[in-house]
């Protein structure tokens, strides 16, 4: 069974710091593009940062400058450093991966399990 486990959440203070890790564990063929969601209360979940297994990286504009997304293909895993955190970055943050699993014909999408963060000001 192919999943996606993230880690790394937590309270902080405003200014704060803290890094998001999902590692992609099981079967799997080949990873394409690997990113983070956030969804916070009464919200829709929105993308924060994606990157492709080669390509360049995608962020929202509210994190630039701010978070780096970055990858380690060797071990499946994707993370999220989050730096100068605001209050509004209050969220659930999902991790997301376009993946091929061994024996399939077509790449699957999948969600990690989500991992609170509370940014208090």
């Amino acid at each position: 069974q192919v999943q996606l486990v993230e880690s790394g959440g937590g309270l902080v203070q405003a200014g704060g710091s803290l890094r998001l890790s999902c590692a992609a564990s099981g079967s799997i063929f080949s990873i394409n593009a690997m990113g983070w969601y956030r969804q916070a209360p009464g919200k829709q979940r929105e993308l924060v940062a994606a990157m492709p297994k080669g390509g360049n990286t995608n962020y929202a504009d509210s994190v630039k400058g701010r978070f780096t997304i970055s990858r380690d293909n060797a071990k499946n895993t994707v993370y999220l450093q989050m730096n100068s955190l605001k209050p509004e970055d209050t969220a659930v943050y999902y991790c997301n991966a376009d993946l091929i699993r061994v024996g399939a014909r077509y790449p699957s999408n999948l969600w990690g399990q989500g991992t609170q963060v509370t940014v208090s000001s």
